[in-house]
């Protein structure tokens, strides 16, 4: 049984990443604070402009920084969760888009609950089981926006919970991006409780900390919710 191990991050660009992250949320760059240009992040860091460049934008694309052109990056005053309104802005013309919502939640998605896999502690993993079975028992009768609460509930637990704070922030864009088409889909009967097996069963690969049940465990879910979409919004 393969067993899950603390990993570091793969890529230049996530260690980036994490090193200015890590700078704001502790307080060491404060709000309003101006970045070393590219250049020179790039020589402190022994790493190539275009990794930098790749960084700031994905650090600016989740709400810790301010690019200004012309000027430069500049921190960002912290707010978690980020306003849902921001959000919705940012991706307003890819919003109703059912192909590139749900490659999106995928990719998203899938990297955070992988991340918890190796981070949530077993007393974590306990209350994420009690939250599934909660959310399980919960009649279908109920609104649908009910119903997506109580999913959010589940998924957002899990970023908040992964190990990574840009990971958090990244789990609450994906559950406002899929909310349209959640909320047409909860709707329909079978939707939630399907979505529910998937949950269950990536918990048990969890809990297991088996690495290749919990890959299967999330292709699974992800199988069944492209079809399940496909099948009713097309």
């Amino acid at each position: 049984m393969a067993i899950f191990e603390t990993v570091k991050k793969i890529t230049v660009t996530e260690q980036i990443m994490d090193q200015i992250a890590n700078l704001i949320t502790s307080g060491a760059l404060q709000p309003g604070e101006q970045l070393p240009n590219e250049r020179a992040l790039a020589m402190q860091l022994g790493v190539t402009r275009g990794r930098v460049r790749e960084a700031l934008r994905a650090l600016s694309l989740i709400g810790l920084i301010t690019i200004r052109a012309g000027e430069g990056s500049f921190v960002n005053r912290m707010e978690m969760p980020l306003p849902g309104e921001t959000i919705r802005w940012m991706f307003h013309n890819e919003i109703h888009n059912l192909d590139e919502v749900f490659a999106a939640r995928k990719l998203i998605e899938s990297e955070v609950y992988r991340s918890a896999a190796r981070h949530l502690s077993d007393e974590q993993l306990g209350v994420l089981e009690r939250m599934i079975e909660s959310c399980s028992a919960s009649p279908e009768q109920e609104p649908a926006q009910q119903l997506l609460e109580r999913l959010d509930e589940v998924d957002l637990y899990v970023g908040e919970h992964c190990g990574s704070g840009i990971y958090a922030k990244l789990m609450q864009t994906s559950v406002l991006l899929r909310r349209e088409t959640s909320l047409k889909l909860l709707a329909v009967p079978g939707a939630y409780k399907s979505g529910m097996r998937g949950r269950t069963a990536v918990l048990e690969a969890m809990k297991a900390r088996d690495l290749s049940l919990f890959e299967k465990s999330m292709a699974d879910f992800f199988a069944s919710s492209l079809q399940f979409c496909n099948s009713i919004l097309r």
